[in-house]
């Protein structure tokens, strides 16, 4: 058994173009295709994981992976769960920053964005 997994990617498919507001952020047009959203719980990271994958109407809009989520042309396509801290994850994971700041709100690392869009 390898080192307890403290951070989580999902692997998002967006099928279609979406404008989608994200709480305080503000509403963005974000191109269909795949995104990877990269976070993280001190606790409880599988009861986490879970509710981002509830339905929609079965949870409080909370976390700026919530509105993406929300959106009708927004699944989840698979998870991954990691021992590395989450903005290490972030680095190794690719991708282009579409939204500022996505579930970044409170990072001191400079990942600029823990969405990032894939491409097609």
């Amino acid at each position: 058994m390898g080192p307890r997994p403290v951070s989580y990617q999902l692997l998002i498919e967006l099928a279609r173009p979406a404008r989608v507001r994200v709480g305080a952020l503000g509403t963005f047009a974000l191109p269909a295709g795949r995104y990877l959203y990269t976070g993280s719980a001190r606790r409880a990271l599988e009861a986490r994981i879970a509710r981002h994958l509830a339905p929609p109407g079965a949870k409080r809009l909370r976390w700026h992976v919530d509105w993406l989520l929300a959106h009708p042309a927004a699944r989840v396509v698979a998870v991954r769960r990691s021992p590395l801290a989450e903005c290490a994850l972030v680095r190794c994971g690719g991708g282009e920053v579409v939204v500022p700041g996505f579930g970044a709100s409170d990072c001191r690392a400079g990942c600029g964005s823990h969405l990032r869009y894939l491409g097609p």
